[in-house]
């Protein structure tokens, strides 16, 4: 499918009780437009990084009592997995869409990632646009305004730290913006990228 948009209709399965229900209606309405997002960006992002991006939409399979408060597709430089690498997100939760440069709780090497983050942070951070927010942690809606140089200190030093970057767009605003959408992911894909660039290259 061609992606259109999103609709009130898709960030209102975040509010339907019940794992089974919320499950279908989101395989039905949510899933196949992030399948076709993966789609189209999984060449954009090959083409801003150098490297082959595959696109995994979240299957939400190891659930089996709690109904997912969000949803995703992830793309990374690996056919067969998402988490343990340094990737980028797109994704709803009831409130707001989420467009992420992500180093989760699962990835490897965050040591190493944040030496060569804070190596070159004078850098990428004047290049980030002041609109970007910073998450810590993945599994919850909340944002901060403003990075902070601690974050890159958990990031080395606790197993469990992740650090996220992007922007998050509000849902009245995603779905006015409809198939416009599409550039405003492109355009924070292509500021996201040198982070990328610097966490496995240095």
């Amino acid at each position: 499918m061609t992606f259109e948009g999103f609709t009130q209709k898709d960030f209102e399965v975040f509010t339907i009780d019940g794992l089974e229900p919320r499950m279908a209606a989101l395989i039905a309405t949510v899933r196949p437009k992030l399948e076709a997002l993966g789609a189209e960006f999984a060449p954009v992002l090959t083409s801003l990084t150098g490297d082959e991006m595959f696109a995994h939409v979240a299957k939400h399979a190891r659930r089996t009592v709690h109904p997912p408060k969000d949803t995703w597709v992830a793309f990374a430089a690996d056919k067969r997995g998402y988490k343990k690498h340094p990737h980028f997100q797109i994704g709803l939760w009831e409130s707001h869409l989420f467009i992420w440069f992500a180093l989760i709780n699962e990835a490897v090497n965050k040591p190493t990632f944040a030496e060569r983050l804070k190596a070159q942070q004078g850098d990428w951070l004047e290049r980030l646009p002041a609109s970007f927010v910073w998450s810590t942690d993945h599994t919850k809606p909340d944002t901060i305004d403003t990075f902070d140089p601690e974050m890159l200190e958990r990031l080395a030093h606790v197993k469990k730290a992740e650090l996220l970057c992007g922007v998050t767009i509000n849902s009245a605003q995603v779905i006015e913006k409809g198939a416009n959408l599409f550039n405003d992911i492109e355009a924070t894909f292509a500021k996201l990228a040198p982070l990328y660039e610097i966490v496995l290259k240095g």
